[in-house]
């Protein structure tokens, strides 16, 4: 569906249902340089559970106009106007990498929004190494080649994929070609300008789910547990030899881990 959300029209994903704004929302923000796709099975099940399901683009990327929004804290204020927009008062929200940040800013700069949360792949700072960064401001395909190679978890790197047919790896890479000029580079700068995340975490009340990848390279479990242990009775759930998009190479696990912290 498509909504307007400060003045901009946001492409948001539903799970294949019509939204029932009778029915808690719940929210799933993508990380750098990716859209709501990475989120198929899981905005399925929800919405076939008794969610109204809100997975967006963030601006200017995936079907949504632009511009780009240039920091984490720019993007949690959009998403709160977005659940607005979509006639909610509260939701429950979810975020990978990127989004786990966004998710995180949103639940402490806009409580009164967010009834709980789960940050996955996550950690209070994500500093982004100089080699990627540079890749990515000059649009060279090197830095789709590391995000998808540090983003994958070595046995996801296989094969395995739990759609028969489909390749994780080159899936992956095919999403961030088609990522506009730009883009990955102004997400992986928002990631690594962000420095409230221990700010943040002390400011959260409602429940809170961290997932995280034990063999994560690019948000190593160690900084997800350091940011749980900030959170007031954050539960943690880490999945055995999983890399950093969990959500694609681990959905089931993943599904599960959502649906208990929920």
């Amino acid at each position: 569906m498509i909504l307007t959300v400060d003045g901009v029209e946001a492409f948001v994903a539903t799970g294949g249902r019509e939204l029932d704004r009778a029915l808690p929302a719940i929210v799933l923000l993508h990380g750098a340089g990716f859209d709501h796709s990475v989120w198929a099975l899981q905005t399925r099940w929800f919405a076939h559970h008794g969610h109204a399901v809100l997975a967006p683009d963030l601006p200017g990327h995936g079907r949504s106009s632009g511009p780009l929004l240039t920091s984490i804290a720019a993007m949690a204020d959009w998403c709160a106007a977005l659940i607005a927009a979509a006639g909610f008062a509260t939701a429950r929200v979810v975020g990978h990498s990127m989004g786990s940040l966004v998710a995180l800013d949103l639940a402490a700069r806009h409580p009164a929004r967010v009834t709980s949360l789960a940050l996955i792949g996550t950690a209070a700072a994500v500093p982004v190494g100089p080699d990627l960064l540079k890749a990515a401001e000059a649009n060279h395909h090197d830095a789709v080649d590391m995000v998808a190679i540090w983003g994958l978890g070595f046995l996801a790197e296989l094969g395995g994929n739990r759609a028969p047919g489909l390749w994780m790896h080159g899936g992956a890479e095919r999403l961030l070609e088609a990522a506009g000029p730009g883009v990955l580079f102004n997400d992986l700068a928002a990631c690594n300008a962000y420095q409230g995340g221990a700010a943040a975490a002390a400011r959260i009340t409602v429940p809170t789910t961290l997932i995280l990848g034990e063999r994560d390279m690019m948000t190593p479990a160690r900084g997800g547990r350091a940011l749980a242990a900030m959170i007031a009775g954050a539960r943690t759930v880490v999945l055995p030899d999983a890399g950093h998009t969990m959500m694609i190479e681990r959905p089931d696990e993943v599904l599960d881990a959502l649906v208990v912290g929920m």
